[in-house]
C-alpha cells in the first residue's frame, strides 16, 4: 500500500494541487559548512526574498539541502526561472509542482508536465528520474521512474531515452508531499552574497573588472563600485558604462551603490609635477588611496581590481606591488592568473562584454604616456609624490564624488 498521509497544512485528502507550484533550490557547498550552515542558509533565505522583492513569495522551508519556496500565481515560471539563476549558494534548482504522496496523482502531474513541454517543442524524447528520500513510500525509485514512464509514454506517445533525452520529468519523494518538475536547471553556484564580507570593486568601464565583481559576489561577497572618469574633459560615456555595468550586476544581490570619483583635477596635478614615465603608477596609487577612503565610509573591507598580471603596463608584479602600497586595505585580483580569452569569454556568459567594449574616453587613456615605466622603484614614485599634496587630492575627489544607488528589482533611484 502507498503511503498517502499527506504533512498538515499541504493538502486536504482529494485537494487539487495543479496550481500549487515551489522554486525548490538545492546547494551543494553550504553543506560542507558543519555547524556554521545555519548562517549560510539564513542568509540565501534573505536573498531569495530581495530578488524576488516585487513578488510576495509564499512560506519558504527547508527539507534536507534544499530550500523550498512557495510561489505566487502573479508570478510566472519564466520570471521565476530567471530570478533563481541570479541566486548564488544554489548549485541547480527546479520549478515543481506538489502533489500528495500517491502515485495515481504523481502520474498525472508527470503527463501534464510532459504535455506542456511538447506543445513547447514536439518530438521530444524523454526520461524520468526520482528521488525517494521518503523510505516508506511503497515504491522505490526505479519503480516510480518505470510506471510514470511508462504513463507518459502511452499518453503522449513519447520515446524513452536514458542517455540523452530532450526532457526529463524529476520525482522528489519527501515527507508528506511528491514534487514534480520538467528537470533540473544549473544553478548560479558558490556562496550566499554576504556571507564573506563587503568590497570596494574598482570599476574601470573595460571588460576585465565586471568578471572580478562576479567572481567575488559568487564567493559570498557583497560589493558596491567605484568608478574614475574625467568628465568633462572628456564625453560622459564611461560613466554612462559604469552606471550600466553596475545595475547589471546588481541584479546578483538585490542592491549596490556607485561611486562616481572626477579624477581630472588629480591627473592635471600629476601631469604637472610627475615624470612622464611615472604618470601611470601615480594614476594608479592615487586611485587607490581614493579608494580607500570610499571603502571605509560604506564599509567595506578590501579593495577589489580586474588586474590580470603582465596585462598592461601597470599589471607588472613591481608596479602592482608599489600600487598597492597605496592602499589601507588588502587588494584582492580574482583574475590575476587569467588571459584575456578567458576573461572575454565570462564576460561574454555574464551579458557584460557587449557593453564593457562600446567605445569610450576613460581617465586612464588621458595624459597617458606613450611608454610608461614597466618596472617602477618605490624610491622613484615616492620622490615623485612627494610634489603632490596627496591628502588634499584625495580628499578633493572624495568630496566632489556623486554617488548612484542601485536596486533590482526595485527602480534606480539616485
Amino acid at each position: 500500500m502507498h503511503l498517502r498521509a499527506v504533512r498538515e497544512g499541504h493538502f486536504n485528502k482529494g485537494q487539487s494541487t495543479s496550481g500549487t507550484r515551489y522554486l525548490i533550490g538545492r546547494y551543494h557547498e553550504i553543506t560542507l559548512k558543519g555547524r556554521n550552515r545555519w548562517r549560510f542558509v539564513r542568509q540565501l533565505k534573505h536573498n531569495l526574498v530581495e530578488v524576488f522583492g516585487d513578488y510576495s513569495l509564499n512560506r519558504i522551508h527547508l527539507e534536507g539541502p534544499r530550500i523550498i519556496v512557495e510561489l505566487p500565481r502573479a508570478l510566472t515560471d519564466q520570471i521565476a526561472t530567471e530570478r533563481a539563476k541570479l541566486i548564488f549558494g544554489l548549485q541547480n534548482f527546479s520549478i515543481s509542482h506538489a502533489v500528495p504522496l500517491d502515485i495515481e496523482a504523481i502520474k498525472r502531474q508527470a503527463v501534464a508536465i510532459a504535455a506542456c513541454g511538447v506543445a513547447a517543442c514536439p518530438e521530444r524524447t524523454f526520461r524520468v528520474s526520482s528521488r525517494r528520500a521518503e523510505k516508506r513510500f511503497g515504491l522505490t525509485s526505479m519503480e516510480i521512474d518505470r510506471e510514470v514512464g511508462a504513463e507518459v509514454s502511452s499518453a503522449l506517445g513519447l520515446k524513452v531515452d536514458l542517455e540523452n533525452p530532450q526532457m526529463t520529468i524529476s520525482i522528489e519523494i519527501l515527507p508528506g508531499v511528491a514534487y514534480v518538475s520538467a528537470g533540473k536547471i544549473t544553478g548560479a553556484g558558490g556562496l550566499p552574497v554576504g556571507v564573506t564580507g563587503r568590497g570596494l570593486v574598482l570599476l574601470s568601464g573595460g571588460i576585465d573588472s565586471p568578471v572580478a565583481a562576479y567572481r567575488m559576489m559568487r564567493r559570498g561577497m557583497r560589493v558596491d563600485f567605484v568608478h574614475f572618469h574625467s568628465y568633462p574633459l572628456v564625453s560622459s560615456a564611461s560613466r554612462d558604462k559604469a552606471r550600466e555595468l553596475a545595475a547589471h550586476l546588481t541584479r546578483y544581490q538585490a542592491r549596490s551603490s556607485l561611486m562616481l570619483v572626477p579624477f581630472a583635477a588629480a591627473q592635471r596635478e600629476i601631469v604637472a609635477r610627475v615624470p612622464r614615465p611615472l604618470r601611470v603608477v601615480v594614476y594608479r596609487r592615487v586611485m587607490l588611496a581614493i579608494a580607500s577612503e570610499l571603502a571605509e565610509r560604506v564599509g567595506a573591507q578590501v579593495l577589489i581590481t580586474g588586474e590580470s598580471l603582465g596585462q598592461v603596463a601597470s599589471q607588472t608584479l613591481e608596479n602592482m606591488m608599489i600600487i598597492q602600497q597605496a592602499a589601507r586595505h588588502p587588494v584582492l585580483r580574482p583574475l590575476i592568473g587569467m588571459d584575456k580569452n578567458e576573461i572575454v569569454s565570462e564576460a561574454r556568459r555574464l551579458s557584460t562584454f557587449e557593453t564593457s567594449i562600446q567605445p569610450d574616453e576613460d581617465c586612464c587613456t588621458l595624459f597617458t604616456p606613450a611608454h610608461p615605466e614597466t618596472h617602477a622603484r618605490f624610491d622613484q614614485v615616492a620622490q615623485a609624490e612627494a610634489m603632490l599634496a596627496m591628502d588634499q587630492l584625495v580628499q578633493q575627489a572624495v568630496k566632489s564624488t556623486e554617488i548612484v544607488l542601485n536596486a533590482f528589482p526595485r527602480p534606480t533611484t539616485e
